[in-house]
């Protein structure tokens, strides 16, 4: 496995949040929540179903993405062959919209 520089790691992490929020854009617009790319930190704030924030962050010291959703954690790495931070093959595009559409749904 590749282990990425912290700078690589940074660079990588914004694109990956970048294209999390343009992915996530059209379904914020028709379900009505909010998507917030601040500071390196992505969030998505729903008002319904219920109250509820999604945090997705960069942990530099482990090269991975953090992602805290309905109650639980999910930790991405990078995928060199895919080029991708992915869990289990999904990658952070994915998994956010999967448990977006989850959320929305409960």
């Amino acid at each position: 496995m590749t282990t990425l520089s912290e700078q690589q790691f940074r660079v990588k992490s914004d694109d990956a949040f970048e294209e999390a929020r343009r992915a996530l854009l059209p379904l914020a617009d028709t379900e009505e929540f909010e998507v917030e790319l601040q500071n390196g930190v992505l969030v998505l704030v729903f008002e319904a179903p219920q109250d509820a924030k999604f945090v997705v962050s960069p942990n530099a010291p482990v090269r991975q993405i953090w992602v805290s959703a309905m109650a639980k954690s999910y930790k991405l790495s990078w995928v060199p062959e895919s080029g991708v931070f992915a869990l289990n093959g999904e990658s952070l595009s994915a998994l956010l919209d999967r448990l977006t559409r989850e959320f929305l749904r409960s």
